[in-house]
């Protein structure tokens, strides 16, 4: 009996206490039977009036409990005990990393404007600073003065690490003709998205309450860039908190169309590099946040598996599914970054160790491709450039197999895990009001998010990631089977499926719909198995030219 009363009280207390948690006087109100009779409602039970009377005093001492855990400080970047690990059972990913072949050219020819060299991809640039045709001075300069003079019409900037980024482009260029060669990102300029901590700059996280945060860390990409001698240009937008392009200084826009927003939540990544502001950007996913900025700018985005890279300085909205990857013009380019971003950090305990191999050299037909026959028969915008993306690659040589997508879970239910760990990740916004100050509060904004998660309990958020369990099983042995899966970007529930499971994807543009906005299409891998999902997109690159295209505003 006392076992069941426990258990009991676990489902009633969160509702009970949020209850009073948002009443005026919720430090004086005392908890009575018809608040538990409320949570009764609320959570589906049905207890009788004995049970009540035996509840009534242990959920007052909860109460207790919470205020007393409340008045600690727990800041955004303390972790919890408890780590995600998406490692299905009986699986363990290759430890063993090989030298990659990227298969940059032997010869790249220095345009001569600079709005040409800004927009050449990384592994373009690399031949150029490699070679001695361009410093990396001379880039950073071209790409400084480019965020100077579009930043403003695009609303991607949040602050420009001038005298940072002249000091470290000379440092690449005295290194490299001291014959210090890093590898293809040596004196490479970046950006990353404002949520990644850098010591002595503003991290805002798009947000007014944390518009002048000054974090005393910086990020472990961010330090991996450097000692991969990449240049920190800029600090790009992101939609407040990571969610949409909206944030304390306007909404970010699509360099394809100034009146309509670039997406989110790495908009600033995405805009500024689809307007060559930048070479490449660092954006973060949970639930979309590289996909979907990525389609809207017209770039190619990588999603890398759960755990392959840290997060350590970065802010926290769902310690069981953030994920850090890059937003550039290539596919390549982004094997290149992730190569350099991934690995085990003591920081991050969610890390895991596993090889990384990719090879740009090798016959893309050995892979094995399927594509999920259902999502392409759905109606959805970009169903017309994903049909002719299908026809042109059979006529490259490849047949991908039809597949149907698993959908026997209720995945849509699971999206209360991440509703869960961002309500506790801005426990102490929604509690003191400081939410009021975001500038987006509709129905669908954090701020209601944050208020309506508190009422998940404890119980129901373990119970979805039991499930998740069972869903990470399903995935994997369907992914097994098969290289790549290709997959319109947001077709079915693939998006927030392989986002719950930790699975990687390449996104790349794929064409332009009937009002000139790009569309995508997206390649699903297995775990840590990045490297054929970029092989075979920078294949199809290599043999098409929609990553070739530009902003026509920004080409000048």
């Amino acid at each position: 009996m006392r076992k069941t009363l426990l258990l009991l009280l676990i489902l009633v207390t969160g509702a009970v206490i949020l209850y009073l948690a948002f009443n005026e006087n919720k430090e004086s109100k005392e908890i009575t039977q018809e608040d538990i009779r409320a949570a009764e409602t609320l959570f589906g039970l049905n207890y009788n009036q004995t049970e009540r009377d035996s509840l009534l005093e242990d959920v007052r001492s909860l109460k207790k409990s919470y205020q007393k855990i409340r008045e600690g400080n727990i800041p955004n970047g303390l972790r919890p005990s408890l780590v995600f690990n998406p490692l299905p059972l009986g699986f363990m990913p290759d430890q063993q990393s090989h030298d990659p072949q990227w298969n940059l050219p032997a010869k790249v020819n220095l345009p001569e404007k600079d709005a040409e060299i800004a927009f050449l991809p990384v592994h373009k640039l690399s031949v150029l600073i490699r070679e001695g045709k361009l410093s990396s001075e001379r880039l950073t300069r071209i790409y400084l003065d480019r965020l100077k003079k579009y930043s403003d019409t695009l609303q991607c900037l949040v602050t420009l690490t001038e005298e940072l980024a002249i000091e470290q482009a000379r440092r690449a260029d005295r290194e490299i003709a001291e014959g210090l060669y890093r590898g293809p990102l040596h004196g490479i300029p970046y950006g990353v998205k404002d949520l990644l901590a850098v010591e002595g700059f503003k991290t805002t996280w798009g947000a007014t309450p944390y518009k002048d945060q000054v974090l005393k860390e910086t990020a472990t990409v961010v330090k991996k860039l450097e000692e991969s001698g990449a240049v920190l240009v800029a600090k790009l937008t992101l939609g407040a908190l990571a969610m949409g392009d909206v944030w304390y200084g306007g909404v970010t826009k699509n360099p394809y169309d100034l009146n309509q927003g670039s997406s989110g939540s790495s908009a600033g990544s995405a805009s500024a590099t689809s307007a060559g502001l930048v070479a490449f950007a660092l954006g973060t996913e949970t639930y979309g946040s590289i996909v979907s900025p990525s389609t809207r700018c017209g770039v190619s985005g990588l999603r890398p598996t759960f755990g392959r890279v840290s997060r350590y300085g970065a802010m926290a909205l769902s310690w069981s599914m953030d994920k850090i990857g890059p937003i550039s013009r290539s596919a390549k380019d982004n094997a290149i970054i992730l190569d350099a971003i991934r690995g085990k950090d003591q920081l991050d305990p969610s890390t895991i160790r596993a090889g990384f191999s990719p090879d740009f050299e090798k016959d893309i037909k050995d892979l094995k491709v399927a594509y999920v026959k259902d999502f392409f028969n759905q109606d959805y915008r970009g169903k017309q450039n994903d049909s002719l993306f299908l026809e042109k690659i059979r006529k490259m040589g490849i047949t991908p197999e039809a597949v149907e997508f698993p959908d026997d879970i209720p995945v849509d239910a699971l999206l209360i895990i991440l509703d869960a760990e961002a309500a506790a990740a801005f426990d102490e916004l929604t509690r003191s009001n400081r939410d009021d100050e975001l500038v987006a509060q509709h129905r669908y904004a954090w701020p209601n998010i944050f208020r309506y998660s508190r009422f998940i309990p404890a119980s129901e958020y373990i119970q979805a990631n039991r499930l998740r369990s069972s869903l990470i099983q399903q995935i994997h042995e369907f992914m097994q089977q098969y290289d790549v899966v290709i997959t319109p970007s947001f077709g079915g529930n693939q998006l927030l499926t392989t986002n719950l499971t930790g699975n990687p994807c390449v996104v790349i543009p794929n064409g332009f719909d009937e009002d000139g906005h790009p569309t995508s299409i997206s390649f699903l891998g297995k775990l840590f198995d990045e490297a054929s999902i970029s092989e075979f997109a920078a294949y199809v690159q290599e043999n098409t030219n929609w990553d070739d295209q530009h902003p026509e505003f920004f080409n000048q």
